[in-house]
Parts: C-alpha cells; structure tokens; sequence
C-alpha cells in the first residue's frame, strides 16, 4: 500500500471505530501509530514518533489555558454566579414574549464569557432556567430546547477551550481566536433571541409561557437596579480582568486564566459559597478535564504526524485545488462533513480529525485561518444539538429532574436553534469579516 492508501484507510477506521464505541483518543492513537509502522515497516518509527507527541503536547505553553479556564469555570459554577445571571436577566426580560428564554439566552452569553464550556452552561441552566420556564407555563419542549442552544454559545464567546485547542492545531494566535469569537458569538445570542420573539407569535402553544404567574420564589421581580448591579458585578470584574487583560495585552492568555482562576476563588470564598469539600470536587473535575482533553491532544498529535508521513493533506490540498472547486465550495462541503461528524464525534474531536486535513487547502485557497477557525467550532458545535451524540441534549437529560421530560422532547426542542446556528454559520463563510473585523 502506497502513504496516501494508508492514511486514507487510517482516517476512514478511526471514524468507524469511534462509531463503534471505542475511546476517541485510543482511535486516533492506535490507527496512527499502525499507519505510521506500516508506511515505514519499522516499529522504532511510530514508537518516537509517539514519544515525540507526548512530549510536545505536554510541554506546549498555550495547553496551560485549558486546565485554568476549566478551573475558573468550575469556581463560578460553584460560587452561583450563575443563579445571580439569570435573576438579572429574568427581571430585565420576563415581561417579553417569550421572555424568559431571551433571559436565558443572555444569562447563557455573560456564563459563557467567563466559563468557556458548553456543558457546564448546559449543567448550570438546566437547574436554574428549565424549572423556572416550566412555573411559568413555559412549554417543555421550548424550555429545554432554550437551555440545549443557549448553551453551545459557552464555546464560542471568549474564553472557550474549543478555541484554544483549534489554536494549538492551527498554530494560530489564541488572543486572536478568542477576539475572532466575539462577533459571531453575539450575532448568534441575538439570533436565538430574535428567533424566540418569532416563536412566541407565530407557534405560542410551543412556547408557552404566563407572565402573571405568581407561585413560588419571585424576588427577581422586584430587584432595584442597585440589587442587579451588585448580583452581576463579580461577572463583570471577571470579564474585565480576563478578557480586558488579554486584549489590553496586559497578560497572556495564560495569565489571564490564572488570573481569573484566582479570582473566581476569592469570590466564592467572599459570598461564603465554597467549602473545603466543594474546592476538593473542583479540583478533581478540574483534573479530568485536563487529563481527557491531554490524551486527544496527544493522540491528535500523532495523528497528524501520521498524516504528515502519508503526506494526506498536501495531497488532499492539491485535489481540491484541481478538482476547480471555489473556497465558498469548499467550504460548503467543509461544513456538511462537521455536521455530520458533529451526529457521532464531540467537538473536539472533530477540530482533532478533520482541521488538519483542510488547513493546508484553506491557506492555498487564500482562506484565513483565524475566520476558519470560528467556522470550524460552529460547524461542530451543531453537533452538540443534533442525535444521536448531542452532548448538550445528554447533559441536560442527566441534570433535569423532570420524568415528563424525555430526550427525544430535548433533541426536539434544540433542532429550532441548531437549524439557526446553521443560518449563523452561512453568514460567517459568506462575510468572513464579522470575525475578523476586531483583530
């Protein structure tokens, strides 16, 4: 078999083999490192080609990002910060049409800004929005389906680990990729808000909703702009310190996330809601975390160390090139292939598999890397939305207390909003400005 043979048929086995079930990272390690012992017939060759990987991987500055925005994460989760959002936002929108979903939307965007992770959004929101939205005569549906879109805007808007791994396999600038997110991460917030108005008068019965209910806990209601100033402060110096760190150029992106680690701590500690226990819980989900996502990346490394023997992507690069298809084509079908691998792979597995393959025909074509990059995360993170994977649909499936509440009424609910990512992401390819206008 001919390089090109074997990384061809190693691509297709690792898809079928996650398909099967088998551990991502394991996929993608094994069938690399048989490639590569095929291609060179030596088994010295993939062996350093491993060890390289995993040194590489492991001593990569930028990987530092990951574990620290993951722990800022965790540490607002556990101070409330996400209870404190939605208060604000329910008393600036409940009135509205639909407005507790608009509520969610906007409290999912300021969550995702410090967080980065669609499925603590997801975890958080479904605790805190759907039993709310369900009080107030909320469809289920809807309610769910609010939680399951909203929540995918935690990888997009900066800080998001899908950016920063993106960025470690483009050798692009992680500042650059958490500013190119900025705009369609907005564009898309405002979107799902238009489109819930939209529902709300023309498919009601679907959305629901009762202004005047009055059961339950409401002190929301009745919060003076004093009250919403100081519940949304420590989100607020959050963003500031991180993100205006960051673009100010005051720290890198590491910085920053330490920073904001540090900070997120001291005001759980000051709002007495962390305990001993609490900071033990989140420094071991802190620690799987980072440990799942430093084995993809290993095995990602030898993956594309393995495509690089093959020599795919150049070769790949220059069928496209001759095939007489334009960038808008390209990526066209770009997209229909994160879509459909976004029905069976996480999302970071698929910047893993497929971004390496394109990123040599993109820079060819006279695409951004950067622009590719947003692209990239929003075509798979239409993934999160749709069956039979649909993480964000699982995790809020797992959280929600509510036996009316099925997984198909979840998947049913978010397809509204992932037919409007899809929309979003037609924009973005169309007018690659809207993420690139801030750099």
């Amino acid at each position: 078999m001919t390089g090109l043979e074997v990384g061809i048929a190693s691509v297709i086995l690792i898809v079928i083999l996650i398909y099967a079930g088998l551990y991502i990272p394991v996929a993608l390690g094994l069938m690399s490192f048989i490639g590569v012992w095929i291609m060179r017939e030596e088994i010295d060759i993939p062996i350093n080609l491993l060890s390289l990987s995993v040194a590489d991987t492991v001593s990569h500055y930028v990987f530092a990002t990951v574990p620290l925005f993951a722990l800022m994460g965790f540490l607002v989760s556990k101070a409330g910060l996400g209870r404190d959002i939605y208060d604000v936002a329910n008393a600036i929108f409940y009135r509205i049409r639909g407005g507790l979903g608009i509520a969610t939307v906007a409290a999912n965007a300021i969550f995702a800004s410090v967080t980065g992770s669609s499925i603590a959004s997801a975890s958080v929101f479904t605790r805190i929005s759907v039993p709310e939205m369900r009080r107030f005569g909320y469809g289920k549906r809807f309610s769910v389906g609010v939680v399951a879109g909203s929540s995918v805007l935690g990888m997009l808007i900066p800080p998001s680990a899908m950016l920063i791994i993106y960025a470690i396999v483009a050798e692009q600038s992680v500042g650059h990729m958490f500013i190119a997110g900025i705009i369609p991460g907005l564009l898309l917030a405002v979107a799902y808000s238009v489109a819930i108005l939209l529902m709300a008068i023309i498919v009601p019965k679907f959305v629901g909703g009762n202004a005047n209910a009055s059961d339950g806990d409401e002190s929301w209601r009745n919060l003076s702009l004093l009250d919403m100033g100081i519940k949304i402060f420590p989100i607020v110096l959050l963003v500031v310190v991180v993100l205006g760190g960051i673009y100010g150029g005051v720290v890198t992106p590491t910085e920053a996330g330490a920073t904001g680690s540090l900070l997120a701590l001291l005001i759980a500690i000051f709002k007495r809601r962390m305990s001993w226990k609490d900071l033990w819980e989140v420094l071991v989900e802190t620690g799987h975390i980072t440990a799942t996502i430093l084995f993809l990346l290993i095995a990602a490394s030898m993956y594309s160390r393995m495509l690089g023997v093959a020599s795919l992507p150049s070769q790949f690069g220059e069928w496209l090139q001759g095939s007489g298809l334009t960038l808008t084509e390209v990526m066209i079908l770009y997209v229909i292939m994160l879509v459909l691998l976004g029905t069976i792979i996480d999302t970071a597995s698929i910047i893993l598999i497929v971004a390496p393959l394109f990123l040599p025909s993109i820079e060819a074509f006279g695409g951004d890397l950067i622009w590719f990059g947003i692209v990239t995360v929003i075509g798979a993170e239409i993934g999160l939305l749709t069956p039979p994977l649909g993480i964000s649909c699982f995790v809020i499936k797992s959280t929600i207390n509510d036996k009316d509440i099925s997984l198909f009424d979840i998947f049913a609910g978010a397809a509204p909003f992932a037919v409007i990512m899809l929309l979003i992401l037609m924009i973005i390819i169309a007018f690659p400005v809207l993420s690139l206008a801030l750099i």
